[in-house]
């Protein structure tokens, strides 16, 4: 990978770098080391890679969800493994379609309010998932 780099508006030379950045949601803050291009002084804005971007995305839903008291995706594979369901059958079953835990688990979407209390109830109960009708149906 190129070294350095150049601003295209103002010729600044722009370095492979990681420095810490605040991110702040609902007046909770969270820094996180963000890789990206960076100017030596402060004649520019500093440019991200696609790649760059996606560690800030995943950064300021891991803090939504924080905040907003969802599940991290973590919490949401081990729920549905100790509920001995596939991630199709989870969709299925809870909602959200047969990519929908795929997504969850991955940090790619955040789940619901709803269906992170679901699966915070499932994980207290186990035995309350045989009283939904699409597990009924799918013979869990």
């Amino acid at each position: 990978m190129e070294k350095i780099k150049y601003d295209i508006e103002t010729g600044t030379e722009l370095k492979r770098d990681i420095r810490p950045i605040t991110i702040t949601y609902q007046g909770q803050s969270r820094t996180f080391d963000m890789p990206g291009w960076y100017p030596s002084n402060n004649e520019c804005e500093p440019t991200f890679t696609q790649d760059d971007l996606k560690i800030y995305d995943r950064a300021i839903k891991e803090l939504k969800a924080e905040v907003e008291h969802l599940l991290l995706p973590a919490e949401i594979r081990s729920i549905r493994k100790s509920l001995k369901l596939s991630q199709i059958q989870a969709g299925l079953i809870l909602g959200g379609g047969k990519r929908a835990f795929q997504k969850y688990e991955s940090g790619d979407v955040l789940p619901s309010r709803a269906i992170s209390n679901l699966l915070r109830v499932l994980s207290a109960n186990p035995a309350l998932l045989k009283t939904l009708p699409a597990a009924v149906m799918a013979g869990e």
